[in-house]
């Protein structure tokens, strides 16, 4: 079997395993998917300058977010399914972040619950993501079954306010809800790794699998279109919703989807304590400008008031640096550790995340940078454009 060296590899070897519905609702954008090749055009056309004769031979990867010391300035983003990628696959995720040092954020769309993800992972670093329902009550539950599970950190999507156009997805039978017909059983039915080891193991054990925070009476299978009133996805958030956010959850507050300047001072305003600065991976507005392009703004406006963190487009340690050296205090990664995930279930999604710390080690090496802040300080932290 070839060896998995790069995100390619593991891109790869995701693709066989996955049914091609399911791959390209993790892989591809939206629209004409300009905003994909917007993303990987921005990264590529950062320079790092080095520092040579710093006289060093080791690097510290060690950075501290929200008051916490981790292992390295990395964070497991929030991916809506990743359960169908492998079988417990959120819990997987949380282990294999566990073990590298990094938090994980669990999705308010996951197969798996956050208290049984808490079982499952002891001992891992919980954030969580929370799509706002329209029945306020019921997302303050949640949230409270959120707080109860340790998650100390709540990543507010705010980007997505309906559901994006991606073509592909019809045209392949893959969406959410799923709609089972003729093209798309074949597709699974080529896959038979996939279908016997993820699908099937559900189907015995718990049958379809459902989004698992759903409140009870409002769960359904991901094959049931009809979604109630009340945990359908809010439409017309606002800053009051954000500041009733701020006053009832206890832990740290995070707003995801911030490009403008206007909107990470408003988060400051109403108490947040950061923003992520995000174009969903490129997979909902095929217009909009790429992270890069944003975050020294943001960062020169807040001026230390709020934690900027950033992801969208990320493939290599480099681009990491590249998020770090523009500003943002740690990145999160959303693809990778699925395709890791797909490709070798909890260790594959470990291997991938230890892949991308030692991509930025090397990296380092090479630019002097014998810590994170060495990004931002000095001549490691110059860019080119």
């Amino acid at each position: 079997m070839p060896m998995l060296l790069n995100a390619s590899d593991y891109r790869r070897r995701a693709r066989r395993f996955l049914p091609r519905g399911l791959f390209e609702y993790i892989d591809r954008g939206s629209e004409d998917e300009t905003a994909l090749t917007r993303l990987r055009a921005s990264l590529d056309a950062i320079t790092l300058l080095p520092a040579v004769l710093t006289g060093r031979d080791r690097r510290d990867l060690d950075t501290v977010l929200f008051g916490r010391r981790l292992a390295a300035p990395l964070v497991v983003a929030p991916t809506a399914l990743a359960g169908l990628v492998s079988h417990d696959g959120e819990t997987k995720l949380a282990r294999a972040a566990s073990r590298v040092g990094i938090p994980v954020c669990i999705s308010t769309q996951s197969v798996t619950t956050v208290e049984t993800i808490r079982r499952g992972a002891p001992d891992a670093l919980l954030w969580f993501q929370l799509y706002v329902w329209r029945d306020r009550a019921l997302t303050a539950r949640l949230l409270e079954r959120a707080s109860a599970c340790g998650c100390d950190n709540l990543l507010v999507t705010v980007d997505t306010p309906v559901s994006p156009k991606r073509e592909y997805n019809e045209r392949n039978g893959f969406g959410i809800p799923f709609k089972p017909h003729l093209r798309s059983m074949l597709d699974v039915s080529l896959h038979p790794s996939w279908l016997f080891g993820v699908l099937a193991r559900y189907l015995v054990s718990e049958g379809m699998p459902t989004y698992g925070h759903y409140p009870e009476a409002f769960r359904t299978a991901i094959t049931r279109a009809d979604i109630a009133e009340s945990v359908r996805i809010e439409p017309r958030l606002s800053w009051d919703d954000m500041c009733w956010l701020r006053e009832i959850w206890p832990g740290k507050l995070t707003i995801k989807g911030v490009l403008a300047v206007e909107d990470a001072e408003r988060a400051v305003e109403i108490g947040a304590d950061g923003v992520v600065v995000s174009v969903h991976g490129g997979r909902n507005l095929d217009c909009l400008p790429a992270p890069a392009d944003c975050i020294p703004a943001i960062v020169g406006a807040v001026k230390g008031r709020l934690t900027i963190l950033a992801d969208s487009g990320v493939r290599r340690g480099t681009d990491v640096l590249k998020y770090l050296a523009l500003g943002a205090e740690a990145v999160l990664l959303g693809r990778l550790p699925l395709w890791g995930l797909a490709s070798g279930g909890e260790a594959g999604a470990e291997a991938i995340l230890r892949m991308v710390l030692r991509e930025m080690d090397t990296a380092m090496a090479f630019l002097g940078a014998h810590c994170v802040p060495a990004l931002r300080n000095g001549r490691a932290s110059e860019l080119r454009n």
